[in-house]
């Protein structure tokens, strides 16, 4: 019984975890890490991939590596950022409609 608990408590919380990523952090922390290195806008960003191309590059854990060969010059992307900034590139991509106000 204190196993299921235990297995259940932590499976609660994986979910949980997973769910708060945010459009607006992501859009915030673009502005106050990457604007300046990538020296363009985060809409510019967003619009190099579709929806479709920015899940895959999130799924198979090369958003990182993507975001490093569209700004060459940041140096460094914390890991705990990345389902934030991938909302923030999801929303905004070349097929969403959306325009960011970054």
């Amino acid at each position: 019984m204190k196993t299921k608990i235990l297995l259940a408590t932590v499976l609660v919380g994986l979910l949980a975890s997973q769910g708060v990523a945010s459009v607006a952090k992501g859009q915030k922390l673009f502005s106050k890490k990457l604007k300046k290195p990538c020296e363009m806008s985060g809409a510019k960003v967003s619009l190099k991939h579709t929806q479709d191309q920015w899940e895959n590059l999130y799924n198979s854990k090369k958003l990182k590596d993507e975001i490093k060969v569209i700004c060459p010059k940041v140096e460094y992307i914390n890991e705990k950022y990345l389902p934030h900034l991938y909302e923030f590139f999801y929303e905004y991509a070349s097929d969403s409609g959306n325009v960011p106000s970054c």
